[in-house]
């Protein structure tokens, strides 16, 4: 899908197929900004806050500089942070091994942007002003179920496992091995206000009408299914 006026409509046709509480977000990772596209003022503790403006309706870009307050996203974006800064990667990793929270030896595993972007675009999906990168999702179980079903029909799930701390490292390995779960972090959960009951699960752009297309065949085979377990546990429960 290259013209951009079709995003809204394929981001209509997710939310008329899964339960979705937030507008899906919209990450592109360019070289210069899209016409007409306003740089983000103001500051962000991480990242990963960055999708919650943009699932509450804004679009804008972002530089690197602006993501400098999150070591971890950072380095998961392959950004360089400035000599000044360039510290809070070891003290941030240090307090992490000190605590427990992560191994030494899991940070050579985390996936990373192959190059830092020069700007990053978000917006929710429809809005998009750009052909997007990934696209996330934010759902119930119940939605994240029907969305990995259909990328699997589509053939372009990971098959990887779910994926834990940092949730930024969703995004590349999403780019690189195609749609993944992620159950999010407690860093993540408090910057962009996800759910207790919410996990994401991000698609790469260039595989989202593929997903959808499969998504119409999965949510009715899932409803036939549905109607097929009822009787099935009325007739033959007896506990």
């Amino acid at each position: 899908m290259s013209e951009v006026r079709n995003w809204n409509v394929l981001e209509t046709r997710f939310a008329t197929t899964v339960n979705l509480e937030r507008r899906p977000v919209a990450v592109a990772y360019l070289e210069r900004a899209p016409d007409g596209v306003k740089k983000f003022e103001g500051s962000e503790p991480s990242g990963c806050s960055f999708w919650r403006l943009a699932a509450d309706g804004r679009t804008f870009y972002t530089v690197p500089d602006d993501h400098f307050n999150c070591a971890v996203g950072a380095y998961t974006h392959n950004i360089t942070l400035s000599p000044e800064r360039e510290q809070e990667t070891g003290i941030t990793l240090k307090m992490m091994f000190d605590m427990g929270y992560v191994k030494p030896e899991e940070v050579p595993q985390i996936p990373r942007l192959a190059k830092a972007p020069a700007v990053v675009v978000y917006s929710p999906l429809g809005d998009a002003p750009a052909t997007p990168d990934v696209v996330l999702f934010a759902c119930q179980p119940r939605s994240a179920m029907l969305l990995n079903e259909a990328a699997n029909r589509a053939g372009v799930a990971s098959g990887a496992p779910a994926l834990g701390r940092p949730t930024c490292m969703a995004l590349p390995a999403a780019l690189q091995h195609g749609s993944i779960f992620s159950l999010g972090c407690i860093g993540n959960r408090v910057y962009t206000g996800l759910g207790e009951d919410q996990m994401y699960f991000v698609v790469r752009g260039q595989d989202l009408e593929a997903v959808a297309n499969a998504l119409e065949t999965v949510n009715s085979a899932n409803a036939a299914l549905n109607e097929y377990a009822i009787g099935r546990r009325q007739t033959l429960s007896t506990a």
